[in-house]
């Protein structure tokens, strides 16, 4: 019966730091201009993430944040409300602290399920890990 806790306690551990590695930001605002969508840190063990969209989730394009270390963003695919997705070739090296180029939405501002994408990090010495961030930007084109 104890082992039974424990295996159950580490399996809940390990599914909470899963669950925490990427913060989605809950956008309460229809403000014009850049909201943050989500965060995460990425490491050298993967190469692919996925952040979900969650509040008022109607956006124009998006652009990637790049925090403490540089990476190379590969590709990214959203995930409309509507069940289509969009797929993005990047291919940019992103300098920390930096901005990706800005991505726009195909058929203006639409309602964002989540954001997956493909990034390659640059090793490093220190095993640092680069801080991503996914911003949106509303232009309330079309709303009184």
């Amino acid at each position: 019966m104890k082992k039974l806790v424990m295996i159950m306690m580490l399996a809940f551990a390990g599914a909470s730091g899963v669950a925490w590695a990427q913060t989605p930001s809950v956008v309460v605002s229809d403000k014009t201009g850049w909201h943050k969508l989500g965060e995460t840190t990425v490491d050298l063990k993967k190469e692919r993430d996925e952040i979900s969209v969650i509040g008022a989730d109607k956006f124009a394009a998006i652009k990637f944040k790049v925090l403490d270390e540089s990476i190379d963003l590969v590709s990214a695919e959203i995930f409309y409300e509507s069940g289509d997705n969009q797929t993005i070739n990047i291919n940019s090296h992103v300098k920390a602290p930096g901005d990706s180029r800005q991505v726009d939405i195909n058929g203006g501002e639409r309602a964002i399920k989540k954001i997956a994408f493909v990034y390659k990090t640059e090793p490093n010495a220190k095993d640092k890990k680069a801080h991503l961030e996914i911003w949106g930007l509303k232009t309330n084109e079309g709303t009184n």
